[in-house]
């Protein structure tokens, strides 16, 4: 049969929840047109429950993955680089129309996400060694700080740089041991509801990443306030929606990361191109203190 007798399949996109692709709660979709205004898709749109529920599966997997050694977490995070390289093209077609940019461009943007999910994976078991060790104290003991993940982080994506910058705010979070809950950009969430098929068919156990596509306003209120997220990246928000979202964040101490200047919400795929640096990774970190008393040997009181 030739292709112009067949019926094309279109695809039905899903959210990303606990290791599942479940349609929205509400059944809602919205639709998503490229930088001309022509539909590309329907994607579905999230509702105060469907948050919830990315909560409740984000929570159940954080202990698993948690526990996991560093070096471990550093095979998964570059087992996700291997299978994206293996779905480069589609990427690539999907950012493209997204974002409105040539071929070559959009495959410099997937290409620079591939190579950053291989460099997070680098830091996994790295990142101890910078942001804790041992403290130099007067007196017969050891005194020791290691970083340890703060939780649940909700994460805002980037509006503009749909597939580049969403890479850069989502592989620093799991790098270090958090789980993530994650709202995709309004305007282009497709990259971002393919990268949830990447995550289930590579080695990320369910529930570590949780992708949810819609207003990301009206998501990110009750992931603002819930009592069981324990930080939020504001990346992808507006100066007004960020300054009620830190407000409603403050009710349980929530940790706020509010980037500026390169990391705002309209940032595009050439400021997301500079280096990362390792800000991303210790800022969902917390830093735990151990205080080991030394004992004393002989009776001159020579410790060691």
């Amino acid at each position: 049969m030739s292709d112009q007798n067949r019926l094309g399949v279109f695809k039905t996109y899903k959210l990303y929840v606990g290791g599942k692709f479940p349609r929205s709660e509400s059944g809602r979709v919205y639709e998503v047109t490229d930088s001309k205004g022509q539909w590309l898709a329907n994607a579905p749109k999230s509702s105060r429950k469907d948050a919830r529920d990315a909560v409740v599966a984000a929570r159940k997997a954080f202990g698993g993955w948690s526990g996991a050694t560093a070096y471990n977490r550093g095979q998964v995070l570059y087992r996700v680089a291997e299978m994206l390289e293996g779905r480069k093209e589609q990427f690539v077609r999907e950012v493209a129309a997204s974002e409105g940019l040539s071929k070559s461009k959009a495959a410099a943007a997937v290409d620079a996400a591939i190579d950053r999910w291989v460099w997070y994976a680098g830091w996994t078991d790295k990142i101890g060694q910078i942001a804790g060790g041992a403290n130099p104290v007067a007196g017969p003991f050891f005194n020791l700080s290691t970083p340890e993940p703060t939780g649940v982080v909700a994460v805002l994506a980037p509006q503009k740089s749909s597939f580049l910058g969403l890479v850069s705010v989502i592989a620093p979070v799991i790098a270090t041991g958090n789980t993530a809950v994650v709202i995709a950009s309004a305007d282009a969430p497709l990259p971002a509801l393919s990268l949830g098929e990447v995550l289930a068919t590579s080695d990320v156990p369910g529930g570590v990443v949780n992708i949810l596509s819609g207003v990301t306003a009206e998501i990110a209120a009750p992931l603002a306030a819930h009592q069981d997220v324990n930080a939020i990246d504001l990346t992808g928000a507006d100066a007004e929606l960020a300054e009620e979202l830190e407000i409603a964040a403050a009710d349980n101490l929530k940790r706020v990361l509010r980037p500026q200047l390169v990391d705002a919400a309209d940032a595009s795929d050439s400021d997301w191109l500079a280096s990362p640096g390792t800000h991303r990774l210790t800022a969902f970190l917390e830093t735990k203190t151990v205080w080991h008393p030394t004992g004393a040997l002989g009776a001159a009181g020579s410790s060691y």
